[in-house]
């Protein structure tokens, strides 16, 4: 009888929520991160000089959230607002990502009048045990093409823990 090797399971390794925005809209979005997930939200700065979108270097344009702990849970929460649907373009290999039209079809999350409606972009990552050897400080490791998570393990996976539908 032939067992299966664990170190080939898949894990989600974090589940990332960030929302764009300046000024204001950027306000707004870190009052929804924090509304949503209890953490306080990091601000990404540009790097970049955008004329037509009014950006400058060292500008905020961005807020971010991760979640490691309770990943299931959050993503379940953050699937139901889009109905459990995915689209196989959404999959790269070890993470596929989705946007949330409004925050409102989040269940459990009611309409805040200081905040608005905006959406957010969740992304989910996924590992194998053995991904931190990349990260070690000495002497990190290379991690082979068959430790990487393809688009058709993702999608199984999806379908057997969360019933998720694919287009």
């Amino acid at each position: 009888m032939k067992t299966e090797n664990k170190n080939r399971e898949i894990r989600i390794e974090k589940v990332v929520l960030s929302i764009g925005g300046t000024a204001e809209g950027l306000e707004k979005g870190v009052k929804l991160l924090k509304l949503l997930t209890e953490k306080t939200p990091a601000k990404m700065k540009s790097h970049k000089r955008i004329p037509a979108f009014g950006v400058r270097p060292k500008l905020e344009v961005g807020a971010v959230v991760t979640i490691r702990k309770n990943t299931k849970e959050m993503l379940k929460r953050m699937l139901t607002a889009i109905e459990n649907k995915l689209k196989r373009k959404q999959i790269a290999v070890n993470n596929f990502s989705f946007g949330i039209k409004e925050y409102i079809e989040i269940p459990g999350i009611d309409y805040q009048r200081d905040i608005g409606i905006i959406g957010l972009d969740v992304t989910v990552v996924f590992k194998r045990a053995g991904r931190r050897v990349r990260f070690k400080k000495i002497k990190p490791g290379k991690i082979p093409a068959r430790q990487r998570i393809p688009k058709e393990e993702i999608i199984k996976f999806m379908e057997d823990n969360f019933q998720t539908r694919f287009t």
